[in-house]
């Protein structure tokens, strides 16, 4: 699938029909997802992390990309990749980078090494030098970090995704705005807007009817992973012991 095509899953679609991408982590899980029949994946920053031993925004940038890369290889669905701030890359390397990886988008964030809010317009101005540099050859999505690190303010939210639209991304994702915003976020937000969801379809539905046009769950299908598998490491302790 061309990156036109994973453009185009995102945009016409029936009210409460969002597209709905499972996170990777690494190539065996995309395998899992993509024999499940996901049209595409999106790789969670944190749950890459996890895999290779890091704290959530600490990974060395060469590790991600080498882990993006054994992803996006893996698995014959396209995938975009969470490449957090952009590492502190040039918009000329970043791109080139992610398209090395095989990747079809990326999502980056407003917010740098997880814990400063960039001036809006700074970042939409570095998010308009990327587009130009990509051309039509990546899917930007534009984290809007608002509720995570900023005031959780809606007006904030909505400036600065209507700022990051205009600069060239092709999708905005507030994280952790509150399901009761959505509403007015997809009232003032022209495009696709991505929302986080738990692991269960409820949660999924609900955010679908309130207005995402796509769904990801960050890290929570490498922690629900995890768990599970815990569980059976446990059992099977009680069992033989």
């Amino acid at each position: 699938m061309t990156v036109s095509t994973f453009r185009a899953l995102h945009h016409d679609r029936p009210a409460g029909d969002p597209l709905v991408l499972a996170g990777p982590w690494d190539a065996a899980s995309a395998r899992v997802f993509a024999d499940a029949g996901y049209p595409a994946l999106a790789t969670p920053s944190a749950g890459v992390a996890a895999s290779l031993g890091y704290e959530d925004g600490s990974t060395p940038p060469d590790e991600m990309f080498t882990a993006v890369t054994r992803i996006a290889r893996a698995v014959s669905v396209p995938v975009s990749a969470d490449v957090e701030w952009g590492y502190g890359l040039a918009p000329r390397e970043l791109v080139g980078r992610l398209l090395e990886t095989g990747v079809v988008g990326c999502n980056l964030e407003d917010s740098e090494h997880h814990t400063t809010i960039k001036e809006p317009e700074r970042h939409a101005d570095w998010l308009a030098e990327v587009r130009a540099e990509a051309g039509d050859a990546l899917f930007i999505n534009a984290r809007v970090d608002t509720f995570l690190f900023g005031t959780g303010d809606l007006a904030d939210a909505l400036e600065r995704a209507r700022l990051y639209v205009a600069a060239g991304a092709d999708c905005v994702y507030p994280i952790l705005a509150p399901p009761e915003v959505l509403p007015a976020l997809r009232e003032g937000i022209e495009g696709p807007i991505n929302m986080a969801a738990g692991p269960d379809g409820g949660s999924v539905a609900e955010l679908g009817r309130l207005g995402a046009t796509r769904i990801t769950f960050g890290p929570q299908m490498q922690q629900h992973a995890i768990g599970a598998i815990g569980e059976l490491a446990r059992g099977l302790l009680v069992t033989t012991g």
